[in-house]
């Protein structure tokens, strides 16, 4: 492993910010720190930085324990959520800062901060000062500076999070691109899910200063190892009771039930390409409709609970109102120690990825 958390604590007053976390990343991936606001994130980054000195545990990194290097001495390179790019200098003088402070060569500069312009794609902008660029095109400066001193690792604080949101997607397929071409193992906090999934080769998701899980995105997604993931990831609702719905059993008393919107099918009974599915399935009457862009997300009263689930603009138009089946695939039974994935078992003999 390249960087290295062992039994990390840390806490602020009476306030628990990391809790006996451990962890390891490769070398070489892009690691996404995901959770909610105030669960450790950050100050997680900010530990490995060396902006924070942790209570308790190891620090490693490229094998070598860093719990008494100071941070200029980490060869890290930080990105900050707000830039933090000097107002008063071009872009050219901003990403050789560093160099300058290091008292590197004239020449040398030159050469490194040229070839980062042209790799971050601000060609023809080295002359200008931050007022006068974009908030993706300050981003870009910010990585371009991270990199300058060519750090062993690179750390962004939410990096997207001061842009909006059109120009926020389109930066997110530049950063993994640069990340991959530069091929240096980076880490960035999070607490917006789509960017971890569509960002990061690994995510470890943070609750309230502990890790709840780590693994590739497609990993967590499909099999959460806790309530708080099962919960966290995807858009999910949760029930307290499941009961008298085909194909489960009866819940606990002391379990939830989460429900996410690929897991509901809802039709029209005279289709006939879901006659299989009729006698698994429970009649429900469509409560409302929120247009998604590519899609419907049509929510559906079904035994006296509300169900959500997308809807195809291909399909036939439905109105609220309509009486529709539901069938429901499978559902996370979670309780405060383990997460299971209950099946609907009048499906077994059907492949409804086929429908």
């Amino acid at each position: 492993m390249y960087v290295e958390m062992k039994n990390i604590s840390k806490s602020f007053a009476d306030c628990k910010a990391c809790d006996d976390i451990s962890f390891g990343i490769e070398q070489g991936k892009l690691v996404a720190l995901l959770g909610p606001s105030g669960s450790g994130k950050t100050t997680l980054l900010r530990m490995i930085a060396g902006l924070e000195i942790q209570d308790g545990g190891d620090i490693l990194i490229d094998g070598r324990v860093v719990n008494d290097v100071p941070g200029k001495d980490r060869e890290i390179g930080f990105v900050f959520q707000n830039y933090a790019l000097f107002r008063y200098m071009t872009v050219y003088d901003n990403i050789a800062y560093g160099l300058k402070i290091k008292k590197v060569p004239a020449k040398q500069i030159r050469e490194t901060v040229m070839e980062l312009i042209g790799l971050v794609g601000l060609s023809g902008m080295e002359k200008r000062y931050p007022a006068q660029l974009s908030g993706g095109q300050k981003q870009r400066v910010a990585f371009a500076r991270a990199l300058a001193l060519k750090p062993k690792l690179l750390l962004l604080d939410e990096p997207f999070a001061a842009i909006d949101a059109k120009v926020r997607k389109e930066l997110r397929n530049w950063l993994k691109d640069m990340i991959s071409r530069v091929g240096i193992t980076s880490i960035f906090v999070t607490h917006d899910q789509d960017e971890a999934v569509e960002v990061a080769d690994d995510i470890l998701i943070i609750n309230e200063g502990r890790l709840e899980q780590i693994g590739r995105p497609l990993d967590i997604y499909k099999h959460p190892n806790t309530p708080f993931v099962a919960q966290f990831i995807g858009s999910s609702v949760v029930l307290d009771s499941f009961t008298g719905f085909k194909g489960f059993d009866e819940v606990k008393n002391d379990s939830k039930v989460v429900i996410r919107p690929e897991f509901v099918e809802a039709f029209k009974g005279d289709n006939p390409r879901f006659n299989k599915l009729i006698s698994a399935a429970e009649k429900g009457t469509l409560r409302n409709i929120q247009f998604r862009g590519n899609c419907l997300e049509i929510s559906l009263e079904v035994n006296g609970v509300i169900l959500s689930t997308n809807r195809s603009l291909e399909r036939r138009p439905v109105r609220i109102g309509d009486e529709m089946y539901v069938i429901v695939y499978r559902i996370y039974v979670i309780n405060n120690e383990e997460t299971a994935v209950h099946k609907n078992v009048l499906l077994k003999d059907i492949n409804v990825e086929m429908l």
